[in-house]
């Protein structure tokens, strides 16, 4: 029968509501509270949360927003510790129908002042030690009227009544805005992501059918939960699983809690997988109960890769995505790690599941193995940039998410991302992908890390300049990492300039900072290209 046509005894009015009235995050959030009670939902430190408990602290709080204004539409922005109130906030703003920014902690409150203000946020919760940092944002930011301290322990705000009540899915329907997270902000003025519930709901359906969660997950957070790492929380907790939340990335402090806890599933970064390897021995280490390490933000070098997983295990898969399709875009599942061939181990993978993928290029689909930008389109997709139309609408053109990734797919479906748009380098009238020149320096035994960039240059107009961290112990050789890159790629990918260093600095989410890279050579050039 079609969709459009209701059946026989139902009236259409009443099949378009059905239709419309789709699952938001609130209704996940209060099934899988719901579901547990005695067992732990949330450690961190010596905290050890029942579900029941979580369920009686999300009442609270939600009791605590709703008396100060939140409601359908209404914005909550957070600037925390990591702690299980960074994600109990969230979730009893999604419970009201009002939408969630998470606020990041190395950024400036002059950062802090101009996101609020975009978001017109109403109320902002900081924890305790943060409390004269959220005041000044308060005096700041016209529409933000309250302010709500969370104890540097954890717990109730003083004064808030400790009333439980049960919990409500909200007035929310699957449309309505939930998280507005604003993009890092490298490439210039930070951009509201706006997500729907439906886009938080499909993430989650996504990661438990696509992402291989262990059946009964102990989830590690290191990574703040008031930004990505936040969202894999509900699909830990309708599993009955439990989220073991840390204070950011210690490579010692990681390797313990994993054996302390019995971690089974973990977020990564390449850089933190790549340290993990340089400064601690993770083969000695029991991490039997590991099952899976999620690594995102880009492909790990196929040497690396391969010592890790020698190393630590078998467990390893990659995710690619970003906050405009809520993490949702492709998958190298840990089977494919293992039968992949070495230059298969640089693919993205596959979409997830419900996730549709083109390689373009001036709105033309490209031939398989040509690069391409990849446009995405599926239910986790944005709504759009807020108070950005513009910026909306090249994103989303023609009903596609544009990510400026750009690609190439092999005959096997397999995406090998090659760079982003902005990294491209142009030396010679040759384009040049960062990314390409990256994986091949990262795969020399004596470089541990490498990020590529151009830098103006009077005769070639970029000239391509690596950035190398060597491994412990180990010389780099310039002349001969130069001639190692001309072997594999050819003499115009070859970098004119090698700066060897210590480390690569990294933005406040763990990427490699290549607009810090970028600002000393392009400092007195009126633009980014040449």
């Amino acid at each position: 029968m079609s969709p459009h046509v209701p059946a026989p005894g139902v009236s259409a009015s009443a099949a378009a509501t059905a239709a419309s009235s789709g699952v938001t995050l609130g209704d996940l959030i209060t099934q899988a509270l719901s579901r547990h009670s005695s067992s732990e939902a949330f450690v961190a430190g010596d905290r050890r949360l029942t579900y029941a408990g979580v369920r009686d602290l999300l009442s609270q709080y939600t009791a605590a927003l709703a008396r100060r204004g939140v409601g359908l539409g209404v914005g909550v922005a957070m600037l925390s510790a990591n702690m299980p109130e960074s994600w109990i906030v969230q979730a009893a703003t999604y419970l009201l129908g009002g939408r969630f920014t998470g606020l990041q902690a190395l950024a400036s409150v002059e950062g802090h002042i101009a996101v609020c203000a975009d978001a017109e946020v109403s109320v902002l919760v900081v924890t305790a030690p943060l409390e004269e940092h959220g005041r000044h944002i308060v005096a700041e930011v016209d529409p933000l009227r309250h302010l709500l301290v969370v104890p540097a322990a954890g717990g109730l705000p003083e004064g808030e009544s400790r009333t439980v009540r049960p919990l409500d899915r909200g007035p929310a329907t699957e449309t309505d805005v939930a998280w507005l997270q604003y993009t890092g902000g490298t490439t210039g003025r930070p951009k509201g992501v706006m997500q729907p519930h439906r886009s938080m709901v499909q993430m989650v359906h996504a990661h438990l059918a696509d992402f291989e969660q262990p059946h009964l997950p102990r989830y590690l957070a290191a990574a703040p939960l008031t930004h990505a790492a936040g969202l894999a929380v509900v699909p830990t907790l309708l599993r009955g699983g439990t989220v073991v939340i840390e204070q950011g990335f210690d490579p010692g402090r990681f390797l313990d809690v994993i054996e302390a806890e019995r971690i089974n599933c973990v977020n990564g970064l390449p850089t933190m997988i790549y340290t993990l390897l340089d400064q601690e021995r993770p083969e000695t280490r029991d991490l039997s109960a590991l099952e899976v390490i999620w690594y995102a933000t880009g492909p790990m070098s196929p040497v690396r890769l391969a010592e890790a997983r020698e190393r630590i295990g078998p467990v390893f898969s990659q995710i690619y995505g970003q906050t405009e399709s809520t993490g949702i875009g492709t998958v190298l599942t840990k089977a494919a790690h293992e039968t992949a061939s070495p230059e298969q181990l640089a693919s993205c993978g596959r979409p997830v599941i419900g996730n549709r993928i083109r390689l373009v290029d001036d709105g033309h689909d490209v031939p398989v193995g040509e690069v391409g930008e990849i446009a995405m389109r599926s239910r986790g997709v944005m709504l759009g940039y807020r108070n950005l139309p513009e910026e909306t609408e090249a994103a989303l053109k023609g009903g596609w998410l544009h990510t400026g990734d750009l690609a190439r797919q092999d005959d096997e479906g397999l995406l090998y991302i090659v760079d982003r748009k902005k990294d491209m380098i142009i030396s010679g009238g040759f384009n040049i992908y960062a990314g390409e020149v990256e994986a091949v320096l990262a795969a020399h035994p004596s470089v541990g890390s490498a990020a590529v960039i151009g830098v103006p240059d009077s005769r070639w107009g970029e000239m391509v300049t690596a950035f190398v961290v060597p491994r412990p112990g180990r010389h780099i050789d310039v002349p001969a990492l130069r001639s190692h890159v001309k072997q594999v790629k050819g003499s115009m990918y070859a970098p004119k300039k090698v700066v060897v260093v210590d480390s690569l600095p990294t933005t406040s989410v763990g990427k490699v900072d290549k607009k810090g890279l970028r600002a000393t050579y392009w400092a007195e050039s009126t633009r980014n290209i040449h």
